[in-house]
């Protein structure tokens, strides 16, 4: 776990220097961190093809970096190299358990032991922590990683991959290959059913996490799946509606709406409503400030590429066609192409698409409710179950609601929710497992049951 904790810390020290990147003339300085290779076999390799793909600054689609387009045959290599690593990294040490034996003739054991070569595909919007939530947990538990990061965001995979070499992770233990859209299904597909690999973990759409439980099925996989979400965002009339502002702050504009677990439907009791909106309408018009994330007083970057920015004009333009209002924003930003304005739509239903899709972008869409129940049913009725958040000061309510919603993570009186030391993971059609917390490890170890008889 040393090896682990380090390599934590190290992301963090070293966050903002990755990141860094000073224009100077015509060309770039880049971070020491910044890899232009992928890691396989403890070794920084191009791929087969010698084919490479950009990887751009969303906020001015200027090119930062190039780094190999890997295809099947690479992610083989992978494979190969982080299955002859797990006939000896397996030996990591994990817990076993005593069990309370019925004859005094017996002693019952369960030992915890790592399932093998875990692959791994991470999304662009928290790279290192998919990253290393996910690899932390396999590799404490003795299980190796071919690890396969969003074609957006690569680098930081990169930058965690150098960090664990100079950790002391042996050759092959940690393996990253890149690899652009075009060919991100083939060699996705082969995680999956590769004889080598005993599980898979995926963050992404709920839409590519079907595909690929299918893929896992002929296999009989390991598998953990993090997938898409519809946040409700539940103000009660008993709410402190400052406290509740603050929280819809964080939990809807964090990584310019660019969460999963991000505040999607927002609900307010009526007695409150016009204060809440109010107050917030104040809070996004002399809080937020659009631009690029490289500048200090910045805290609303651009969504991450062009399709996403469509997707969230598409939701607005069809929500405002469908009766919604506009309170602030509303269409693209002039900052730059890939720019949305902060948004407040007011006069929501359940039926608009604001209400029925996962926005994924700087939106809030504001709908009143009459009383508990309704406001519960209004929660409840999604096929997805990831976060759900709601204020209340009222504590009978509380633990109410908070039994009542269907959702593998609730926030109550917090905007906040992810930490390391918490179980992260949805209900419904939002996934499979848990990330984080002592039941991190779950999805990356099998119980072997021991029964040890003739003592006398």
């Amino acid at each position: 776990m040393a090896v682990l904790n380090y390599l934590r810390t190290a992301l963090i020290h070293h966050k903002h220097t990755l990141m860094m990147e000073v224009l100077k003339g015509h060309g770039l300085r880049y971070a020491s961190l910044l890899h232009q290779e992928a890691y396989i076999g403890g070794k920084w390799v191009s791929a087969a093809s010698g084919k490479l793909f950009p990887v751009t600054n969303p906020a001015n689609s200027k090119v930062i970096a190039s780094v190999p387009d890997m295809e099947v045959t690479d992610t083989e290599a992978a494979i190969n190299s982080a299955y002859e690593a797990f006939q000896t990294w397996q030996t990591t040490t994990a817990r076993g358990e005593v069990a309370q034996s019925p004859a005094s003739s017996k002693e019952l054991f369960f030992l915890r032991q790592p399932i093998g070569v875990a692959s791994m595909i991470t999304p662009w919007n928290f790279p290192n922590a998919m990253i290393t939530r996910k690899a932390g947990a396999a590799l404490a538990a003795g299980c190796t990683c071919v690890i396969k990061p969003a074609e957006d965001t690569p680098l930081s995979a990169l930058a965690a991959v150098d960090l664990a070499e100079k950790a002391g992770f042996p050759p092959g233990v940690i393996n990253v290959v890149t690899t652009s859209r075009a060919n991100t299904p083939a060699v996705g597909k082969l995680m999956c059913t590769s004889p080598k690999v005993a599980g898979i973990s995926f963050t992404g759409s709920t839409a590519i996490g079907r595909v690929l439980y299918e893929q896992c099925a002929s296999g009989i996989k390991r598998i953990g799946l993090e997938l898409g979400g519809n946040a409700p965002f539940i103000v009660f009339s008993s709410a402190d509606v400052k406290s509740a502002v603050e929280g819809l702050m964080v939990a809807k504009f964090r990584n310019s709406g660019q969460a999963c677990i991000s505040a999607n439907r927002i609900l307010v009791q009526e007695e409150i409503y016009d204060k809440f909106s109010e107050a917030l309408e104040e809070a996004v018009r002399k809080r937020l400030t659009v631009g690029d994330g490289f500048n200090k007083e910045v805290n609303i970057g651009p969504l991450i590429n062009i399709n996403q920015l469509k997707r969230v004009e598409r939701i607005v333009n069809e929500s405002v066609a469908a009766g919604a209002g506009v309170v602030l924003g509303g269409k693209c930003h002039d900052m730059g192409d890939l720019f949305f304005q902060p948004t407040i739509l007011c006069n929501v239903t359940e039926d608009m698409a604001c209400f029925q899709e996962e926005i994924f972008g700087p939106v809030i869409a504001l709908k009143k409710f009459k009383c508990e129940e309704e406001a519960v049913n209004i929660a409840n009725a999604s096929k997805f179950g990831l976060a759900c958040y709601f204020y209340s000061q009222d504590v009978s309510q509380v633990w109410r609601v908070a039994r009542r919603l269907e959702s593998g993570m609730i926030g109550i009186n917090e905007g906040l929710i992810s930490t390391a030391e918490g179980a992260f993971g949805g209900v419904k059609q939002s996934g499979i497992g848990r990330e984080g917390s002592r039941h991190g490890i779950d999805d990356y170890t099998y119980l072997k049951y021991i029964c040890l008889g003739g003592i006398n």
